[in-house]
């Protein structure tokens, strides 16, 4: 478990030297660079230090794994960390589902069985030729609905021929009217996702329900991994791992177990935390530094599950508040709706907590290795100033991109002139007000909780210095005062 030494540590270290393993840190080649021998690491060294790794915490992932610490400081976090694993491991065994309970199908929404087809000719045709069975408009054209009636009348609509190209009626044809205002048109050539019902009439069988977009997503998700691995290199690919990881626990356990009836929030949370320690061992290797951030996560979803709980129950968040939602309802009355609403929650705020506690963690190790005289508590106030910055861009991308997604919704309360009360009064924008407001307060406590069990591992591990092999007992810190001093 011996730790790569970056360029820092060879560009300081004389070729006379003879290397320690215990102090192959990549955290000596910044303090080297003080003002001379005997400066010592005062509070204003100890500060400037913080601040100078806050600006830069963001490339600290890359340094590779922390000094190995102490046998008996292994032993604690690993009396924590195994009875945790394991509990999870039992959680998956018990409430692993066999797949996804079937339902015969509604015909409604998703739920509905789907071929593929393409466009094989567009021609325009007459509108009032093809809509002659519809009410004549009115030529009122001062509604969204008197619009389209008009249009349906007098416009020119597309008439598509479209074959099937999957399914037991592979080349069968049928024809589809796409109205001039429609929000989807079809063109010769495109890709489209066909519905099938057998128990409708033969010539209404097949319907056009969207288009398909696998080659675009497939060529920008092939963009996105050429990205991650051209910058992050084997951190990149070890990341794209823990992602694929991430999706096949989400997809084979989270979601059939809760269509099986299971407990979402229990769920939830044994599947996250399956993720949490696939995803961060994985990506950041087996280390205390690696330890440290998990312990932090999971303090900071146990309260973001534990405050979801509460506001969920008491603003009555119901979960049900749209078609899709209504529709799993429908099919599996059992499932707890408000339940789902948290396990979401807490699956949500997972992957930015993630990304918190590792930075934390990795800050306060970075602070460590570059002055290791400093105690716990410097450790601490230099690490939250970090944590400062942190959260002040992570509680804003985390508030946005709730707005972002909820943009349609606000824009039809916009039109409808309703006061910023109502609005937020209205279970759908109070689902996400809950959902970011709980994720947020997590993040934040997040940021202390690492921090804090950050410093005191370190300050720990530096007190515990005479288990580790060669160190000398405490010495440990003048060994690597003394490396810098011939370094100079």
């Amino acid at each position: 478990m011996g730790p790569r030494r970056s360029c820092d540590d060879r560009s300081v270290t004389s070729p006379q030297q003879t290397p320690e393993p215990h102090d192959h840190s990549h955290g000596t080649g910044p303090s080297s660079h003080g003002p001379g021998p005997g400066s010592g690491h005062g509070a204003g060294q100890g500060h400037g230090s913080g601040h100078g790794h806050g600006s830069g915490h963001g490339h600290s992932h890359s340094h590779g794994p922390a000094a190995p610490v102490s046998r008996h400081l292994r032993k604690v976090i690993a009396a924590v960390l195994v009875p945790f694993a394991t509990a999870v491991v039992v959680g998956l065994a018990v409430l692993w589902p066999g797949g996804a309970p079937a339902h015969e199908r509604t015909g409604v929404g998703f739920d509905r069985q789907t071929e593929q087809g393409e466009v094989v000719s567009v021609e325009y045709v007459d509108c009032k030729v093809v809509n002659a069975g519809q009410v004549p408009p009115t030529g009122d054209t001062s509604t969204p609905e008197g619009r389209e009636a008009v249009e349906a009348q007098q416009g020119e609509c597309k008439k598509a021929r479209v074959q099937v190209t999957t399914g037991p009626n592979k080349g069968r044809e049928f024809t589809e009217i796409v109205q001039p205002g429609a929000p989807r048109q079809l063109d010769e050539g495109q890709g489209v996702v066909v519905a099938y019902a057998p128990d409708a009439p033969y010539d209404l069988q097949y319907s056009v329900t969207d288009v398909n977009r696998k080659v675009p997503l497939a060529v920008l998700a092939g963009i996105f991994a050429l990205a991650v691995v051209a910058v992050g290199r084997m951190r990149g690919l070890m990341a794209l791992v823990a992602l694929a990881v991430s999706f096949l626990v989400l997809m084979f356990f989270i979601l059939p177990a809760i269509l099986q009836g299971s407990n979402p929030l229990v769920v939830a949370v044994v599947g996250s935390s399956a993720i949490m320690l696939i995803a961060l061992y994985m990506c950041h290797g087996l280390s205390a530094r690696t330890s440290v951030a998990v312990l932090g996560t999971l303090i900071s979803l146990l309260l973001i599950g534990l405050l979801g709980s509460l506001f969920i129950g008491w603003a009555s968040l119901s979960g049900n508040t749209d078609d899709n939602t209504g529709l799993i309802h429908g099919l599996y009355p059992d499932i707890d709706m408000s339940g789902l609403l948290l396990a979401s929650v807490i699956i949500g705020s997972l992957g930015v907590l993630d990304d918190v506690t590792v930075t934390q963690t990795s800050a306060v190790w970075e602070l460590h290795q570059a002055d290791p005289g400093m105690g716990p508590r410097g450790l601490y106030r230099a690490g939250i100033r970090i944590g400062r910055d942190h959260i002040a861009s992570v509680v804003n991308t985390l508030v946005l991109a709730y707005a972002g997604a909820a943009l349609p919704l606000l824009l039809l309360f916009s039109i409808a002139q309703s006061s910023m009360g109502t609005v937020a009064n209205s279970e759908l924008v109070a689902e996400e007000i809950v959902r970011t407001l709980v994720g947020s307060i997590g993040l934040v406590a997040s940021v202390p909780v690492t921090t804090a069990l950050a410093a005191l591992v370190v300050s720990a591990d530096r007190a515990e210095g005479t288990d580790r092999p060669g160190t000398g007992g405490r010495k440990t810190s003048s060994g690597r005062g003394g490396r810098r001093r011939r370094a100079k």
